[in-house]
């Protein structure tokens, strides 16, 4: 019922405050995290930042967010880089070498040599098959 007392423009006023206010917390939240990642500063220089941020909290974030744009995009680039590599690590090892016949190869010269027995160079084989 109080539904059907808003015009349109209210509804959509009502929507763009709405939107303002989940963008500015998104804003408000990657300045602080981004302001305590940082190890360029010290610690006097984040609680300076912060207590901006937090008294004048439109005016900091935009005055953070321009003076420090560059260096954002460099800490995030970093880190995303920094995560593909250890993704790409990770698979790696995980993936195992080669192909199955030179996984079989190996076993083979493992199992001739004495180092593993053949129960263990059957596991290997049917593992590099499947």
């Amino acid at each position: 019922m109080l539904a059907t007392s808003w015009t349109f423009g209210e509804v959509m006023w009502s929507m763009l405050i709405f939107f303002c206010w989940i963008l500015f917390f998104i804003l408000l939240f990657q300045v602080f995290g981004d302001l305590f990642s940082r190890h360029d500063i010290s610690g006097w220089g984040k609680a300076a930042w912060a207590i901006f941020v937090i008294f004048l909290p439109f005016l900091g974030i935009f005055i953070y967010l321009i003076v420090n744009s560059h260096g954002i995009a460099d800490r995030r680039m970093k880190q995303a880089q920094a995560a593909q590599t250890q993704m790409d690590d990770y698979v790696k090892s995980v993936a195992g070498s080669g192909d199955s016949a030179e996984q079989i190869a190996k076993g083979k010269e493992l199992l001739d040599s004495g180092a593993i027995t053949q129960a263990e160079f059957d596991q290997l084989k049917a593992k590099a098959l499947a």
